[in-house]
């Protein structure tokens, strides 16, 4: 039953209500000024499915400019992707053996597109600069019929056209289309992967707030409330396509197959909710005390580089074997062994100093900070713009435990030397450091 559950009914009950929740979403922010109460009366009074009715029947299927938009800046990107110089750079070799391969050149997409955004918007005046926002509820429809489907080609795809072997199915339809079935799929030399997560889910969040704040501004004058927030998500997504080789190596690709969970997440879900204090915040504008804004700003965009360093920390001692300094000292590392399911050995590098030596999974720290300092700009009087912050530590939480458990499988005996080293998960853990004999056999 446990497994029923786990493998069909949770699966299913996303499918199902996700797309739902992402208008939901919308028409909480836009029609009842982000209240909760306001929203839970409307559905007392007119009922949950005729309410779910009024809001999304008219945009279901999209609209005919939230399809042109979708189009071309899918295109835009795709494009991109092919022509943008950029170096080679593999990713980790797969289980089955198998090296990824793709070009290095997010962070040049990334500012081409902001540039194609504002220079189009705000110098020759080819769209409105709040296109997206006045558009929204449409695109939200499209991009919702466009993810199903696609996530039932990806499904089709990896079960009788694979791009590699590192694809297969446990035969439970829900739980293949809802995990997918490929790890890797590539279609006429595009990875998809790295398509729907990077450029278009990622590449669509600043394009998507900056829209919102051209409302704000549109509708009142723009809020220093706003350009904070605006501010540390422009600096968060910047961070993140300067360092996207470091994320093509993370949980989310090396791990999770390209289905449900990851594209329909990515496509529908980022735009939608990951951008949810700003949307809330179009209709609330607010100012700070100049001093108390620059201060959140700092702090915001603190954090967030907190969490590029702790990155290029580790990558750092590994690209490097270990020969270099990590805060003016050697760093503490265990050099771990795995075998691989062809039954090759290799080895790899643990850091267990620096940020890497006050908890296991540190860099998700920051993360959630930095949520937290961007969203804080809208106070407390609604608890919707404050979903993304609960949302996010609940999925890095649980990506820990996998994480955790996948780490045990690989590396054994390893891990634990690890774990006593580092005791804490996330957050810091203060233990005395008694040296035994199975950390001096695993240590350097």
């Amino acid at each position: 039953m446990i497994k029923f559950a786990r493998n069909t009914l949770f699966p299913l009950f996303l499918i199902v209500t996700c797309p739902t929740a992402v208008f939901i979403f919308w028409y909480i922010n836009h029609d009842f000024h982000g209240s909760l109460l306001a929203f839970w009366q409307h559905i007392k009074l007119n009922g949950f499915f005729t309410t779910i009715y009024q809001y999304w029947s008219p945009v279901f299927w999209g609209t005919k400019s939230a399809w042109e938009i979708i189009s071309i800046f899918a295109l835009t990107q795709l494009i991109l992707m092919r022509v943008i110089p950029g170096r080679r750079f593999e990713g980790p070799v797969t289980p089955k053996g198998n090296i990824p391969v793709y070009k290095a050149n997010g962070f040049a997409c990334y500012s081409i597109t902001l540039l194609l955004f504002l220079v189009g918007s705000f110098v020759f005046n080819w769209f409105s600069p709040t296109i997206i926002y006045d558009n929204f509820p449409g695109i939200l429809g499209a991009l919702n019929i466009f993810s199903l489907i696609f996530c039932l080609f990806l499904y089709l795809k990896g079960r009788f056209y694979p791009s590699s072997s590192d694809q297969g199915r446990t035969g439970n339809f829900i739980f293949d289309y809802y995990w997918g079935t490929e790890l890797y799929p590539r279609v006429l030399g595009w990875d998809l992967k790295q398509f729907t997560n990077c450029r278009f889910g990622m590449m669509a969040w600043p394009l998507v707030v900056i829209s919102f704040a051209a409302k704000q501004a549109e509708l009142y004058t723009l809020s220093n409330s706003m350009l904070v927030a605006l501010l540390i998500m422009l600096v968060y997504l910047s961070k993140f396509f300067w360092w996207e080789t470091g994320y093509l190596r993370s949980l989310d690709i090396m791990h999770d197959r390209a289905g449900f969970y990851i594209c329909w997440g990515c496509l529908v879900w980022v735009p939608a909710v990951y951008t949810s204090p700003i949307m809330y915040m179009v209709l609330h504008p607010y100012d700070f005390n100049g001093v108390l804004a620059l201060l959140i700003l700092f702090v915001g965009v603190s954090v967030v580089m907190m969490n590029y360093f702790a990155d290029a920390q580790r990558q750092k001692v590994r690209a490097t074997n270990g020969e270099c300094k990590i805060w003016g000292k050697k760093p503490e590392i265990i050099r771990a062994e795995y075998v691989t399911e062809s039954g090759e050995i290799r080895k790899n590098i643990l850091l267990a100093s620096g940020y890497w030596g006050i908890s296991r999974h540190f860099h998700y720290l920051p993360e959630i900070l930095s949520a937290f300092f961007w969203t804080l700009p809208a106070l407390f009087f609604d608890f919707i713009p404050w979903f993304y912050v609960g949302f996010l530590a609940i999925l890095l939480f649980h990506r820990s435990l996998r994480d955790e458990e996948r780490c045990q499988k690989k590396y054994g005996d390893y891990w634990q030397a690890y774990c006593a080293r580092v005791p804490g998960r996330i957050f810091p853990r203060l233990i005395w450091r008694n040296s035994n004999k199975k950390d001096k056999v695993l240590a350097n």
